[in-house]
């Protein structure tokens, strides 16, 4: 509809998005074939990228969340966050 739009006659904006799909199969095998060469590493991967999130949250969203007299809130939510990971970590195996 973008190319219709622009001027191209349907014929020819039919066959640009065709050929714009012909890289997705090429894509998904090559997905496919990331995935399961990386699957040996993928806990750690993801045990890295969870690091990275808390660092993250600590270095930039705590000390953010105690400015404009918002302390206690900021701490409370925080142990109740907590605390709700665990339960959801424990409960869900």
């Amino acid at each position: 509809m973008p190319l219709r739009r622009e001027g191209f006659s349907a014929r020819r904006s039919f066959w640009y998005g065709q050929l714009s799909g012909l890289v997705e199969p090429v894509a998904a095998v090559i997905g496919a074939a990331a995935v399961i060469i990386a699957t040996p590493i993928l806990p750690y991967a993801l045990a890295f990228a969870a690091g990275a999130m808390i660092f993250v949250v600590i270095e930039e969203v705590i000390p953010e969340s105690q400015h404009n007299g918002n302390a206690d809130a900021a701490t409370a939510g925080a142990m109740i966050g907590f605390v709700v990971m665990m339960i959801l970590d424990v409960g869900l195996g």
